[in-house]
């Protein structure tokens, strides 16, 4: 590792090292990484290459991670190399695209599209590294209007097992762009993507609250306005115990309560008509719906942006009638902090025009339970009702689950159908066939 250090430009650093115990961190601190060799953190695509070119002579291999957002347990003597100094973003306005390295987060994207009235296809939070979000397909709030971010992904530069670059697009090698495309980041090291961005003329959206006791009345709205919403509409609802933390708003501190969170791709009064039925229940504690700029969408629910440490669970819902509800309304609630249902359908249920390997979901809904475990002793308790609640909702899920819905300690097989996940192995074992990239969920699990 000496020569190695010699070689590259960026920061090697290991076990023993000042810095190494802060380095090696994902920002997920539920997760244990203390297994790997070293933490590398390249300055540019070059350096990233030469990373690779030493695990394959030495029969190492590299996980690659901007900040850790969806890290998984069982790193053990890999190299984390660390995509946080790739941070350029370009905006080619006149044909809507742009171009990220691989350790550019979605704020920095999305303001940097706004400027020309543009968006791209972010999830909920401005932290998370676009392209590791793009890399397991992607769950945006436009995803209903647009699909997966994944399918927004128009080439890819990479570095290979061997370590040379290359870039990727559907007809310069068909079979690796469609992995890439929402398999994950187990078939090469991603150093930038190239996406279609898309016209924001007017994004309403934002977030209502009520106290607990109106949780059953506010999910019977929202099965009222999914059950008939337009693609431009996406609605989330969630049971939130917040913590008593003091950094919160004194109101906030311990309180149970239930949200709505919403984006409408349209204007103040058409946004404001589809969710009227919101509007008649009574107790609300909080409205910030409004008009937003495309880059304010991550203030809508206004999710942490400094590391913690938490375990999730997500599981796709075949259906969100009585039965499903009445479990939904008795799933919250201490170890959980929140227990949400996000409104899927529309063109994430069909087939994409330009196929990857995000595929698409028949599921109309998706849930995810949250734990936050600010000390070790809490998180049995958080993996116990995780179990628990996996078993009640068994009859009403597929098995299935987003590959960005993957807990740690989960496989990668749930994320695909059986064909799919047969031809990522098959592309993972022709690509990588010494193993050279570790995926946070590797398909050959």
């Amino acid at each position: 590792m000496d020569d190695f250090s010699k070689s590259i430009r960026g920061r090697v650093l290991r076990p023993g090292d000042d810095d190494f115990a802060a380095a090696l961190q994902p920002w997920n601190r539920a997760v244990d990484q203390s297994g790997v060799r070293a933490v590398v953190t390249p300055e540019d695509a070059d350096d990233a290459a030469a990373v690779v070119r030493h695990a394959r002579l030495a029969g190492l291999s590299v996980a690659a991670q901007a900040g850790g957002h969806g890290a998984s347990a069982g790193l053990n003597g890999e190299i984390l190399l660390r995509t946080s100094r790739l941070r350029e973003v370009r905006v080619r306005p006149d044909e809507r695209i742009a171009r990220v390295e691989a350790g550019a987060l979605w704020g920095e994207v999305l303001q940097a599209a706004a400027k020309h009235g543009l968006t791209g296809l972010a999830g909920s939070s401005p932290v998370v590294s676009a392209t590791g979000f793009l890399l397991g397909g992607g769950l945006s709030w436009y995803s209903r209007k647009h699909g997966f971010g994944a399918g927004s992904v128009r080439a890819l530069d990479v570095v290979d097992a061997d370590g040379v670059r290359a870039r990727v697009t559907a007809d310069s090698d068909p079979e690796l762009f469609w992995a890439l495309r929402g398999g994950g980041g187990d078939f090469a090291l991603v150093t930038a993507v190239e996406i279609d961005l898309f016209p924001a003329p007017a994004l309403y959206g934002g977030r209502q609250l009520w106290p607990a006791t109106q949780a059953p009345a506010v999910l019977d709205a929202f099965r009222q306005v999914t059950a008939s919403a337009p693609e431009e509409l996406t609605v989330w609802f969630t049971q939130i115990q917040f913590p008593p933390f003091p950094e919160l708003p004194a109101p906030l501190r311990g309180l149970a309560a239930v949200a709505v969170d919403l984006t409408f791709l349209g204007g103040e009064a058409d946004g404001r008509a589809l969710s009227a039925v919101f509007d008649a229940i009574p107790g609300r504690i909080l409205d910030t719906r409004g008009m937003l700029k495309p880059d304010e969408i991550g203030t809508i629910c206004n999710e942490p942006t400094e590391p913690g440490a938490a375990l999730m669970r997500g599981h796709l819902l075949t259906s969100l009638d009585d039965e499903v509800a009445a479990a939904v309304l008795g799933a919250a609630g201490p170890p959980l902090v929140s227990v949400q249902v996000r409104h899927l359908g529309g063109a994430l249920s069909r087939p994409s025009a330009a196929p990857g390997a995000f595929g698409h979901l028949a599921e109309p809904y998706l849930m995810g339970m949250l734990g936050v475990v600010p000390v070790p002793e809490v998180a049995d308790a958080v993996r116990a009702r995780h179990a628990e609640l996996e078993r009640l909702f068994a009859p009403h899920t597929t098995g299935r689950k987003p590959f960005t819905y993957l807990s740690y300690g989960e496989k990668a097989g749930a994320a695909f159908p059986a064909d799919a996940l047969a031809r990522l192995r098959d592309i993972k074992r022709g690509r990588d066939p010494h193993g050279v990239f570790r995926s946070n969920h590797s398909v050959l699990d």
